[in-house]
């Protein structure tokens, strides 16, 4: 896929109504599938096709957890925290900024210190 398309591609992920109700709702907290379909008042075949288009852009992360009686079931966290669109004569880009996780943080506090 060229730049073009996918900068289109996440533009329509981005403007589609309930991808943008999913990444609400996992800002707040990490979520099920299930707790995100109760949530959004979504079926959970509508929740997951619009989690794979955010996993595909990188605009949400999945991980296992463990419940109590050793069951595993996957939580949905928001990793998108902003956009830029940028025009010009060769078309438009987009840059996402993601939210730094606490490992990426203190990576680049230990880089900076390492620099001092």
């Amino acid at each position: 896929m060229d730049d073009a398309s996918s900068a289109s591609d996440l533009l329509d992920t981005l403007g589609d109504e309930q991808a943008r109700a999913l990444l609400e709702a996992a800002a707040v907290e990490p979520r099920s599938a299930k707790e995100l379909a109760e949530r959004c008042g979504m079926s959970l075949p509508t929740v997951y096709r619009r989690l794979e288009r955010l996993e595909a852009h990188a605009l949400v992360t999945e991980r296992t957890e463990i419940a109590a009686d050793g069951n595993h079931y996957n939580v949905y966290e928001c990793n998108f925290e902003s956009t830029v669109i940028t025009l010009d004569e060769d078309g438009y880009e987009v840059q996402l900024r993601h939210r730094d996780t606490a490992p990426e943080k203190f990576s680049q506090l230990w880089n900076e210190l390492a620099r001092e």
